[in-house]
């Protein structure tokens, strides 16, 4: 980040982009629920033969690429609220404040959220239903959910989300430095990404579990962006920078 105290002024939000997008993938998304492509995604990576997904047991999976990679995110995390602890003692990072406060309320909201709407919409993990040997009974996210005595807990996807959260990046990034804001929205669709993908092969998730995170992550840094660091150009500086007034 550029050292400077003043906060530039943010560049325009594309609307089609931040929320067009979004909206069109979720659309999307409640169309497929009337076909069979989450359980025919998820068959292709279950061992009919074993009785499982081919990454239930897979050491690097489970031990690597979830816990560790977790604990990676929450130690970025943690320091992230040590910084932003730290703007309002040190001189160094005061300039900062409004960033760091925002990137620790993005990871926060990010990961929060999905916990208490897991409990709520009670979906059924892959690995439970009967068609990849368990005993729970397929539904779709908007129907009813059958009776059974353990409710699901798998949309959305948590592992997602810890990836997922990292689009924070992108927003706090945004306006003082936007190349590199871009590598961190690029770091952070491909971690949530790689993230997404090893769950789905131990079983863990459905696709479209893990796109619904993605959108629900993505709305909520912006939303934290929007009302935290947004600063619109004032009519003097769009003046000064030669640009054109909207009427």
């Amino acid at each position: 980040m550029a050292s400077t105290a003043v906060r530039p002024a943010s560049r325009p939000l594309n609307a089609w982009l931040c929320l067009g997008v979004p909206a069109i993938a979720a659309i999307t998304l409640l169309l497929l629920e009337l076909t069979s492509l989450d359980l025919d995604l998820a068959k292709r990576f279950y061992d009919p033969m074993a009785g499982e997904f081919i990454g239930r047991h897979s050491y690097f999976l489970e031990n690597i690429l979830h816990d560790r990679a977790k604990q990676v995110v929450i130690a970025f995390s943690v320091f992230a609220i040590l910084g932003f602890i730290g703007s309002f003692f040190l001189e160094r990072l005061k300039p900062f404040k409004r960033e760091l406060g925002c990137l620790v309320l993005s990871l926060a909201l990010a990961t929060s959220f999905v916990t208490p709407v897991k409990a709520m919409t009670a979906v059924q993990c892959p690995w439970s239903l009967e068609q990849f040997g368990g005993h729970e009974t397929y539904s779709e996210l908007l129907s009813p959910r059958p009776h059974t005595d353990k409710p699901g807990r798998c949309w959305p996807g948590g592992h997602a989300a810890t990836g997922f959260t990292l689009f924070a990046l992108f927003f706090v990034l945004r306006d003082r430095r936007p190349r590199l804001a871009r590598k961190a929205f690029v770091f952070a669709f491909a971690l949530g990404s790689v993230f997404s993908i090893s769950r789905m092969m131990q079983g863990a998730h459905f696709f479209s579990h893990n796109v619904w995170t993605a959108i629900f992550c993505w709305l909520i840094c912006l939303g934290a962006y929007y009302y935290i660091l947004y600063r619109p150009a004032s009519k003097a500086e769009r003046v000064a920078n030669m640009e054109p007034v909207s009427v």
